[in-house]
């Protein structure tokens, strides 16, 4: 079964090994059909350190690494 990705951009780096990744999406209101932004925060492993803040990140689902670590550093874009 293929692994899970998803896009978003690195909002902290505070930890050790650790990201945090903001991924955004657009979603409709069921009842006013208007749409309106939702943005889910991830903890990403993160081996080598080497992603700062405002870095464009593609995260891969992996096995869980710790309680809320649960996604790694697949490819950085910027």
């Amino acid at each position: 079964m293929p692994k899970k990705t998803l896009t978003g951009v690195v909002i902290s780096n505070k930890m050790k090994k650790t990201v945090v990744v903001a991924v955004e999406r657009w979603v409709h209101h069921p009842k006013y059909k208007k749409r309106y932004r939702k943005t889910n925060n991830y903890k990403v492993h993160d081996e080598k350190n080497e992603s700062k803040i405002g870095d464009k990140v593609i995260i891969k689902e992996t096995r869980p690494l710790s309680k809320g670590k649960k996604w790694e550093i697949a490819k950085r874009l910027t």
